[in-house]
């Protein structure tokens, strides 16, 4: 795969143009069906009262759907587009077709397009390491490695204890791995890169683990998000830019309370492990708390690079950030012992994140408006 991507040839822009629909109708079904179906299992009633077939699949299905399926392809397609090489975008054509298949009920099909999905963006990291050497880059292919070994496991049948957290660890180390790169924007600690490496080694070890011997896996799994937070706080350049001003303050202020989110997360796993009901507070402070806050952060700067669509930046997307945070809390802390608020927290989570989308789509009008106004003026 490592060499058939290094022979391959930029993509033709017809080709490209064509794709970009498909991929936004396929991100879009797994995300909406991802969000429906994770409703659906807290006990809100989404569409009609008896729940359609597809429906019945997504509840099912909802962490492959987000995952693998909305995330995965999300994150192929980034870097499909960042090596610019067309059979690339076979990572997340495979991951946005399982999706797909999940929703028609073809689990098993399923299961191996996704292996296939990862096999693929496997080969395409090998690529980014063999243009560029780097510990961040080096980790990215760890991510990939652990993308790898999720989707296997998922195809082979193996339950959520075995799969989550390996899928989880594709995530947590593909941010941390863009976070390493970004210090190299301020000083840092010569050790600073293998105290990363030993925090996620960790996190390797306890998905690893948590297969066959969970309370110690998710007492090791739990630990490294901790770890891993603490590091984020320590060292991330977000802890200046918090102080900046415009689109560089709010990146830091997704990030920070992304990290709060996913301490609590890590200390929400090991309870977990040991015994305590917070499963729910473990898997979405981290999915939703940590990852969706990374994604809101990141999106006014990677929507242009990747979808070639301008936002006009301003403080409205403090709201739908504000919104999350507080439906989280909502759920996982009011709703910790009362499935009624569980639910109220849910739907409003599922609310923060359609304004969020509702937010994008009116920053990129607002651009072109100001565009269009702007060439007028040039041409008067």
């Amino acid at each position: 795969m490592a060499r058939a991507l290094g022979r391959s040839k930029p993509a033709p822009t017809v080709g490209a143009v064509a794709a970009r629909p498909v991929f936004i109708v396929l991100v879009a079904l797994a995300l909406l069906t991802g969000i429906a179906g994770g409703l659906l299992r807290v006990g809100v009633v989404v569409g009609p009262a008896t729940p359609s077939e597809w429906l019945g699949h997504a509840a099912l299905s909802h962490a492959a759907l987000m995952i693998c399926a909305f995330l995965g392809t999300v994150i192929g397609i980034e870097r499909a587009v960042a090596v610019k090489i067309p059979v690339a975008f076979l990572a997340p054509l495979g991951s946005a077709s399982g999706g797909v298949c999940l929703l028609l009920g073809q689990g098993a099909a399923a299961g191996w397009l996704m292996v296939v999905a990862a096999v693929a963006f496997m080969g395409v990291n090998i690529v980014v390491v063999r243009r560029q050497w780097a510990a961040h880059t080096l980790l990215l292919l760890g991510s990939a490695g652990t993308w790898l070994a999720g989707n296997v496991l998922f195809a082979m049948g193996q339950g959520s204890a075995a799969v989550l957290p390996w899928w989880f660890a594709f995530l947590v180390i593909t941010i941390a791995a863009e976070r390493l790169e970004m210090t190299r924007l301020m000083r840092r600690r010569p050790a600073a890169p293998w105290m990363l490496g030993a925090v996620l080694a960790l996190m390797m070890a306890g998905a690893a683990l948590s297969a066959f011997a969970g309370p110690l896996g998710g007492v090791l799994y739990g630990a490294s998000l901790v770890l891993l937070a603490g590091w984020l706080v320590v060292f991330d350049i977000a802890r200046r830019t918090v102080f900046a001003q415009g689109l560089s303050r709010y990146m830091a202020v997704c990030l920070l309370g992304g990290y709060a989110w996913l301490a609590v997360a890590g200390a929400a796993w090991i309870a977990t492990a040991l015994g305590m009901p917070l499963r729910d507070m473990a898997l979405h402070a981290l999915g939703l708390g940590f990852i969706f806050s990374m994604m809101m952060g990141h999106a006014p700067v990677i929507l242009p690079a990747v979808a070639r669509v301008k936002l006009q930046f301003g403080a409205f997307f403090y709201v739908p950030l504000a919104a999350l945070h507080a439906s989280l809390a909502m759920r996982l802390f009011w709703g910790a012992g009362d499935m009624t608020q569980r639910a109220t927290g849910a739907t409003f989570n599922a609310a923060a994140i359609a304004l969020f989308a509702a937010t994008v789509v009116g920053a990129a009008v607002a651009w072109r408006i100001n565009y269009s106004a702007e060439g007028a003026k040039d041409t008067t």
